[in-house]
């Protein structure tokens, strides 16, 4: 028999259409991830540019930079299950199609770039839907535990595809890391198929205008939630480019090969399980913005080490704090927008939420991508882990809404 304590961290399991999507999302995840590890490895190998390695995930994140917005108004106005369906059909194309091409001898990096911009597109609207729909699973006071255990299915892909793709670059080639995303994203569309849960919006003859300039007009008189978006933003601006020049510090630094790099990122992983977990036992805590900040320092202080550190014994232990620390804040900040917002506007508010959570990605990487040459990797990711602490100290003592929550 479980525990209370278990039964406390894993409550949102009890509602059928929540297990269902997270069984999804997970398998779909770990395929991305394996995706994610041999992608980078392969830009690295046919270029050798740490350009073209920030290049390929501005690419990816620069659609949901662009429309994620546009993509939170179509969430409200449309069954959010059916966008979700073509979104899944889209990367699986995206992922197939890399596939082939590899497997023909692929020698330019081009078209993986433009296969990152194609996924990148279909992730804008199929994000805010999934942002949208998965509150709706279960009761609101059990939102904050279903929010940290699909950050937990997310994290358990970053620990287990990153892993998997290691085995699998080393022993048979990128072109299988591709294939089994591909085939990943079946998991997915059958779960989206089998879920009882139906958003049906109101008929409206508003515009699409009109509805985005009141989803606006709602974050900004919510002054809290102005600080938790620009959070958001600086989060993954800072912190994010990390995660993408590990494959320097691994050819680089340690000089080893491609199972050190998946260990490195399954590390990480691992400690956003972790992290994960912890908020899912918290539930719905009180302080939680103090407790975001608090978190969001550690992780800045994770990051400045993991730049400085040439041993690979405290690089993996950096790593576990990184991935803790880095989840606990997603977790604690998406539970708070959350339980703010009301479900006719969370489409709406959860896509420019993610406007500044996914559009800090290729900012961070393409201003990265530019330093890194210049200022070399540690220097870069040493500098972007104290200004994170600093910006986090700056809103827990002088700017405090954020930690009034």
């Amino acid at each position: 028999m479980p525990t209370p304590t278990l039964r406390r961290i894993f409550k949102a399991f009890h509602y059928r259409d929540f297990r269902l999507m997270w069984i999804g999302a997970c398998t779909s995840s770990i395929g991305t991830w394996m995706q994610i590890v041999a992608q980078g490895w392969l830009i690295y190998r046919l270029s050798h540019s740490a350009r073209l390695l920030g290049l390929d995930q501005f690419l990816a994140g620069l659609p949901i930079f662009l429309f994620t917005i546009i993509g939170g108004v179509v969430a409200d106005r449309t069954e959010r299950r059916k966008i979700l369906l073509v979104s899944q059909w889209l990367q699986m194309a995206s992922a197939g199609t890399l596939t082939v091409l590899v497997a023909m001898g692929l020698t330019h990096v081009w078209p993986i770039l433009c296969l990152s911009f194609v996924s990148g597109l279909a992730q804008a609207f199929g994000g805010p839907a999934y942002s949208a729909l998965i509150p709706t699973l279960v009761d609101k006071e059990d939102m904050p535990n279903a929010i940290a255990l699909n950050s937990i299915q997310f994290n358990l892909a970053v620990t287990v595809g990153p892993a998997l793709a290691g085995i699998t670059l080393a022993k048979l080639g990128e072109k299988w890391c591709f294939g089994l995303n591909a085939l990943s994203f079946l998991a997915p569309i059958i779960s989206l198929s089998m879920i009882s849960s139906r958003f049906v919006p109101e008929n409206t003859k508003q515009s699409m205008y009109k509805s985005l300039t009141q989803g606006i007009k709602f974050i900004w008189h919510q002054g809290s939630m102005v600080g938790l978006i620009v959070l958001a933003f600086l989060m993954t601006f800072l912190a994010m480019p990390m995660r993408t020049y590990i494959p320097v510090f691994v050819k680089d630094i340690f000089h080893r090969g491609p199972e050190t790099y998946g260990n490195l990122l399954s590390l990480m992983g691992v400690g956003s399980i972790c992290g994960s977990l912890a908020i899912a036992g918290l539930g719905n805590m009180r302080s939680k913005g103090r407790f975001a900040l608090l978190m969001l320092i550690c992780l800045g202080a994770g990051i400045a080490v993991f730049s400085l550190s040439k041993s690979l014994p405290v690089s993996y232990a950096t790593l576990v704090v990184v991935g803790a620390s880095m989840m606990a804040v997603f977790a604690t900040m998406t539970s708070l927008v959350q339980l703010i917002i009301t479900n006719e506007m969370r489409g709406r508010v959860m896509s420019v939420y993610n406007f500044a959570f996914r559009g800090g990605m290729p900012m961070g990487n393409l201003l990265s991508g530019w330093l890194v040459p210049m200022f070399t990797a540690p220097i870069v990711l040493g500098v972007n882990g104290l200004v994170l602490v600093l910006v986090a100290a700056y809103f827990l003592l002088v700017q405090r809404r954020v930690a009034a929550l």
